[in-house]
């Protein structure tokens, strides 16, 4: 496996938690927004190993692509949070699906988020990029069928990964307990859970499943607006001290 992020350490650390478990890693920083990067992550990859069978894309500009609406949101910011949002996706099959035709056939996960089905105030960037890869996605997986290449995307809920905890939670336990209670399974996600879904679609039990995006969001967005809005003020009034995260 070969970790590619614009935060090299990040990606060295996590190369050591899987060697630690005893798997095979590399790790490399790469700015998957830039074309020459994303071919060298992919030319690196079947350096070392030979051949390319999995790619998942999983990039995120960070706050970029949360800075509102159409008025707010300048140009270049715009243009730079698209390219990791949408257009790595398209870069990394540009250069990646070669190399998987070659060695018969392959698996793509792109992860696109709730916020490609639904919308939120003050979120243009983001819900046009996650909702621009679910469509990439079904294109893809048509384009690439016959050549043995499944591309599938999954669409998370809340992840509490180790940067969403730090910089959200530790200092607000109210606000996740908040929003916690949101989730009809009981919890929020962990980043095991979207794992565990790549594994799935990456393997042969998924072998008849393309162009499909699966939601892992423990119930959240299945439910009835009229409903959870009641049941969301009810849970303010039983809980006044409750910091708002946003």
């Amino acid at each position: 496996m070969l970790i590619a992020d614009i935060d090299g350490a990040g990606a060295a650390a996590q190369r050591c938690a899987i060697q630690a478990d005893g798997g095979a890693a590399a790790a490399m920083a790469a700015d998957v927004g830039q074309t020459e990067q994303v071919e060298a992550m992919i030319a690196d990859a079947v350096r070392r190993w030979g051949r390319l069978d999995i790619l998942v894309n999983n990039a995120y500009p960070a706050t970029e692509a949360m800075s509102g609406g159409a008025e707010d949101v300048p140009p270049e910011v715009y243009d730079r949070a698209m390219a990791v949002l949408v257009k790595a996706s398209y870069l990394a099959a540009r250069f990646g699906v070669p190399h998987m035709r070659r060695g018969g056939g392959g698996s793509i996960v792109n992860i696109s988020s709730v916020h490609g089905f639904l919308a939120a105030r003050g979120a243009l960037v983001y819900e046009t990029g996650k909702a621009a890869l679910i469509a990439a996605t079904r294109q893809m997986a048509v384009e690439y069928g016959r050549d043995g290449i499944r591309v599938n995307a999954i669409a998370p809920g809340h992840i509490v990964t180790p940067n969403i905890q730090a910089a959200m939670w530790d200092a607000n336990p109210s606000g996740l307990d908040f929003i916690t209670s949101q989730y009809p399974i009981g919890r929020v996600g962990r980043p095991q859970d979207i794992a565990a879904a790549a594994a799935w679609l990456c393997g042969d039990d998924a072998s008849f499943v393309t162009g499909h995006t699966l939601v892992v969001d423990g119930g959240h967005s299945i439910q009835l607006q009229e409903n959870f809005g009641v049941q969301q003020a009810h849970y303010a009034q039983e809980h006044p001290g409750t910091q708002l995260p946003y």
